[in-house]
């Protein structure tokens, strides 16, 4: 008789933005989602989710609550990391557009434009063609709220969707490089759970 398999736990950065819904998102898709506030939450995860929110702030408190360097560490040596909107800008390598003083965790060979597609009353939705999804012939919805865009890629980052579209067509808004993956949008919020799907096996895989 098979032993039943544990579910990975996957801890999702709790000092602000969207951290509910990601936690509901991958409980659905089968994985155990766990608050992190503190270091040694961080050193317990099997891969960590950093939500969708105001990346100034997000940044702010990593510092208060002294995980930036935890995080880095942990990216650094391969903990799976998956970043929404605010989480796309934290997981840059490189960033424009941010605020005097503003940090990222980095993880990504990516350039980020904070605020890109503009200001609150910009947010839109649209359909995207992902690569690499369960039923990826099937097109995400997306929603953009403040977002940001991927500028320029590195050599070992895989583009997996751009704008199909609109004054935007073309811009890179999900990414993913090794085992960190990031979108520009927001799908904990829009019902379609694939690329908590696609994430949740990235860490499954690890083992």
């Amino acid at each position: 008789m098979t032993a039943p398999t544990t579910p990975p736990a996957i801890g999702v950065l709790a000092l602000q933005g969207d951290v509910r819904e990601h936690v509901a998102a991958l409980d659905t898709c089968g994985a155990r989602g766990v608050l992190v506030r503190r270091e040694r939450e961080v050193e317990a995860v099997d891969g960590l989710v950093i939500p969708g929110g105001e990346s100034t702030t997000i940044d702010k408190l990593l510092g208060i609550f002294e995980l930036r360097d935890p995080i880095r560490a942990a990216i650094r040596a391969g903990l799976p990391v998956y970043g929404s909107c605010a989480g796309m800008i934290l997981l840059a390598d490189r960033l424009e557009g941010g605020v005097e003083g503003q940090q990222t965790l980095g993880g990504l060979d990516v350039t980020v434009r904070r605020n890109a597609f503009g200001r609150q009353v910009d947010s839109f939705e649209t359909d995207l063609e992902v690569a690499g999804l369960p039923d990826g012939d099937l097109p995400v919805h997306a929603v953009f709220i403040r977002a940001p865009w991927v500028e320029e890629v590195g050599p070992g980052v895989q583009v997996l969707a751009t704008v199909g579209s609109g004054p935007a067509a073309g811009r890179i808004v999900a990414v993913r490089e090794r085992d960190v993956l990031a979108t520009s949008f927001h799908p904990e919020i829009s019902g379609d759970l694939r690329l908590h799907r696609m994430f949740v096996q990235i860490v499954a895989d690890r083992g």
